[in-house]
This record gives C-alpha cells, structure tokens and sequence, in this order.
C-alpha cells in the first residue's frame, strides 16, 4: 500500500461532505476516513443485549458516564440516509462487542482511535441509543409520511432561557458507559465512520452520582432525583407509559420504540447554597438528607396529599406535588426520568456552570412530559434551575437480528 501523507489524511478527511454531496454513497460498513473498511478495524463479536425489541439505555440505570450528542443530517438522499443507519448499526455493533481491534499496520491510520489502549473489550459495558428529530421527516428523504404521530420540535415554555445553538436536531445518540474515555472512544470511532453524512450540532456530557448514602441519586442541588419512577419491571407500566405500539395514529414501523425528552437544565448553585435548608424543603416537598416526603419517613413513602389539602406539610406548589399530583387524572402523565448531572465549568461571568441533563422516556410527550411542564410553571423552584436547551426525539426501534439496523422498518415500509 503506498504511503499516505498527514496532509492528503487531512485533505481526504476535508473533503469528506463534498464527496457525498455530488452522489458518493456511504457503503454500510465502510469508513469515510482514509477509505479503511469499519468491517477490518476490529472484530468484535455481537452482544446478546444489543439485539432486542427495545434499544438498549432506556430502562437500565443511568450509565456512570453519558454523552448526548446530537446532529445535523446532510446525507443527500434516501439511498445515503440508509447507508448512514446501516453504518452507525455496523459501528454500535462492533463498540458493544467483545472482540480485540485489529492492526492494519504501521502506513494506514490506526482502525481505532486508542484511547481505551490495544484490548478496548475489557473495559466493560457500553450502550448506544439512537432516536430522530422532527426535523428529519421534511421534504428531504420523503419520509413526511412516516412521521411519528406525536413527535414535534420542542416548545418554549415560561420559565426557558433556550440557546438556539444547544436545541433540537436531526438525530440524537445517546452513549453511556462506565468512565468517560469508554463514551468519548465510542463518540470518535462513530464520528469518523460517519463524515460526511451527519454533522454534531450540539453535545452535552453527563455523569451519574453514587447513592449517598443509599437509594436514588442526588441531583447538584443536594436533593434525590427520580424517586417516583414507574416501575421498569412491571411489563404493564411500561406498556402504557413508556413503549410506543405502533397503532394508529402511529405509523407501523415505530412498535417498540419510545419518545425521548432532553432538557439541559442549568442550576444557580451559588443562589440555591444561601438558602436556608427549612426553604429547600419546602420547594422540594422532600427531606434533603433521605428524600422522604415531609409527611412520610422513608424515600419510598408515598405522600398522603389527600390528608393535606391546604397544603400545610407540602405545600400546594412544591415540586413533587406540582409534577406528580398523584390523582387519577394525572397518573398518565408519568414520565421514566433518566437524568445525570453535569458540570461545564464556568461562564463568562465567572459563575458555576453545572446542572441537569434531565432525561425522560414516554410513550406521548403532550400527555406526559409537557402536561409535567405545564403544571410546574411558575413554581419556587424556577428562581433556582434555567432550562437552556434540549430537544425531542422518537428513539427508534430495537434491532432485533444480526441483519436489522437502526431505522429499517421506517425507511423500508
């Protein structure tokens, strides 16, 4: 193989989204990078927990580390959006498999990146979760007519402080992992294999807490985050909360995936940590130190609101009362809450940037996550926590064999 010069690398790299442009297709397991086949950088073998139903990332615990990354599509037709599917399954495949990478010699770039040393498949569990945007079912690909029934852009609501730079998107991958070099490895080895057909418009890192000293995790207001939970074990729950069944009004190929709700929610840390902790229970509803509700003495203790109708212990506008009332009326509106936290570090002003890359999964994001969000408005909560960006997504399908990849059913039916 003849030698290939660091600035023809770079010009090829360059020149990646102009090629596909003028009618170059994305072959499914081939790498935009140096032509290097995706199939002959590793050989990893295929996980039993990659293949099911529903993707992988959904009702497991939150990873120790996450990265949502989302993108902009520029794959020019159909035929290049397929291939771009076919490509990132060929990718998520090989990052969740078992086997070792292989070496193509000292004169062809690396077929791994390298960050996690030469056997990357002792380092343990990752999972890869792939949803669409809106915005992908324009008049680009002519998929109008399979759009997801309740999939929109997301809304403005009375308390956000959005940054257009940080909303929305094409698609949204989903990396979770168990440090930080495991999902930024599987950030650039996918990013690499899919120049050319999709563009990273915005990302945001997160970190999952340990339970202190038990139970559920802590937000970084000091507070227990994602106590009441539908039960992922109960097969009816999920089925009326959180899986789509694809019948009407949804399209058929959306049977087993799910709506996806991100919001990064900024925390004035510096604010919140002068008030009095009397005050921060208040607007909770919970004790900070076991994240029972003030009228129970456990975590798991079902506030008795019926008892308290003026509000007298939890107030009528703290936030467990507002977001979960707990009645009739509102138990379809339950959401599968799947945050992590993260820290950016400053702002131009100096202050701590860190907070909530809140998560959620549900079946219908009108009927759950937004009639949450409504009836939160104007809450005490909202002088603490400012909604900076986000986006909805329709989180695909599962792949459910060796020859299925991510959006089969919606780009072949």
């Amino acid at each position: 193989m003849p030698d290939i010069s660091r600035r023809q690398l770079l010009h090829g790299a360059a020149l990646g989204g102009a090629a596909v442009g003028i009618g170059t297709l994305i072959p499914a397991a081939t790498s935009l990078i140096g032509g290097t086949p995706a199939a002959a950088s590793t050989t990893r073998a295929t996980t039993p927990q990659f293949h099911g139903i529903h993707q992988a990332g959904i009702i497991g615990a939150p990873a120790n580390e996450t990265i949502v990354a989302v993108f902009d599509v520029i794959a020019p037709s159909l035929n290049t959006l397929s291939d771009l599917f076919q490509t990132l399954t060929a990718q998520a495949r090989l990052l969740t498999g078992t086997s070792s990478v292989a070496d193509l010699g000292p004169k062809t770039p690396p077929s791994d990146n390298g960050i996690l040393g030469p056997s990357p498949e002792q380092v343990g569990s990752l999972t890869v979760t792939v949803g669409v945007g809106a915005s992908l079912f324009d008049n680009r690909f002519g998929l109008t007519s399979k759009h997801p029934a309740r999939l929109t852009p997301m809304r403005t609501f009375p308390d956000d402080n959005l940054n257009p730079a940080e909303c929305h998107g094409d698609l949204i991958l989903q990396l979770g992992g168990e440090s930080h070099d495991v999902v930024v490895h599987a950030l650039r080895q996918i990013a690499r294999h899919t120049r050319g057909a999709m563009q990273l418009r915005w990302r945001i890192e997160g970190f999952s807490n340990a339970p202190r000293p038990s139970g559920t995790q802590r937000n970084l207001l000091g507070f227990k985050d994602g106590i009441a939970n539908p039960d992922i074990h109960n097969a009816d729950q999920m089925n009326q909360l959180v899986w789509v069944d694809g019948k009407s009004p949804e399209p058929k190929w959306t049977a087993g995936g799910t709506y996806q709700v991100v919001r990064i929610i900024r925390m004035l840390v510096e604010f919140w940590d002068r008030v009095s902790l009397n005050e921060q229970e208040k607007m909770f509803g919970r004790r900070k130190d076991t994240g029972a509700p003030l009228d129970g003495n456990n975590e798991t203790d079902i506030p008795n609101y019926a008892a308290d109708p003026k509000g007298t212990i939890i107030s009528l506008d703290a936030h467990i009362r507002r977001s979960n009332p707990r009645t009739a009326e509102s138990d379809p509106s339950r959401i599968l809450r799947r945050g992590v936290s993260y820290d950016r570090g400053i702002d131009s002003n100096g202050n701590l940037d860190m907070g909530l890359v809140f998560n959620c999964f549900q079946q219908d994001i009108q009927r759950q996550f937004e009639a949450n969000q409504m009836r939160l408005a104007g809450e005490p909560l909202v002088d603490y926590i400012s909604p900076t960006g986000g986006g909805y997504f329709f989180v695909l399908p599962g792949i459910t064999d060796s020859s299925d990849y991510y959006a089969k059913t919606l780009l072949r039916t």
